[in-house]
């Protein structure tokens, strides 16, 4: 279990800014059981826990002053320009209250069909599981060995999921399918109607002449 090392804020303290160049990431910690408390944590550190635990795995957190909390990085604001984290949302989770988590999906194996020249299609990344949050997976696998034709399809219901861990997503979701590779054709150009461009001129030659006449009369 990921460890990081917080520090409380006051409400009214170091204001966001501040706390970023000096390089900490402001943040809040709550929770069911939790009071709603302004936090810093170190920002390179934090970044480290974020890449390797990411938002579906208990991240332990000390100097709240009442032991090690377990928590799950519940929502990270990311800065437009940079993408880089600019506050964090730690909720803190009780042992055997479950919660809903979006688990992300890890593909492994080689489709057949794939190999054979078909196109794979990934419908969906992640997952969403209902768990005590000491249960809850890192990610959960998706083998294509199993698409051998085109057509096949791999749904929510066909994956492996740990015990203690029930699906929130609908079953029938599609998560990943082979599908026929279709070759876009080139439409030719139409050649061009030398007759209608021949009529045009010969148009344009007609109206030319017809306008001189009265002007050669009035000379």
């Amino acid at each position: 279990m990921p460890t990081l090392a917080i520090e409380k804020r006051a409400a009214a303290g170091a204001k966001a800014p501040a706390l970023r160049r000096a390089g900490k990431l402001p943040g809040v910690v709550y929770g069911r059981n939790q009071e709603a408390t302004p936090i810093a944590v170190d920002a390179r550190a934090f970044a480290k826990v974020l890449t390797e635990a990411g938002e579906s795995t208990i991240v332990s957190l000390t100097g709240l002053g009442a032991g090690d909390v377990p928590t799950l990085i519940h929502e990270v604001d990311l800065d437009p320009i940079s993408h880089q984290p600019r506050h964090v949302d730690f909720y803190a989770v009780t042992k055997g209250q479950k919660v809903e988590v979006a688990i992300p999906l890890e593909f492994v194996g080689e489709s057949p069909a794939v190999e054979a020249g078909a196109n794979l299609v990934k419908v969906l990344y992640e997952l969403l599981v209902e768990a005590d949050p000491m249960n809850l997976p890192h990610d959960i696998t998706v083998d294509l060995s199993s698409l051998a034709a085109i057509g096949d399809q791999i749904h929510a219901r066909d994956l492996m999921l740990p015990a203690g861990v029930a699906l929130i997503t609908e079953p029938e979701e599609v998560i990943v399918l082979v599908q026929e590779v279709v070759e876009e054709k080139e439409e030719e150009a139409a050649p061009a109607d030398l007759s209608t461009i021949e009529v045009e001129e010969k148009g344009k030659e007609k109206a030319a002449e017809e306008g001189e006449a009265p002007a050669a009369e009035t000379a």
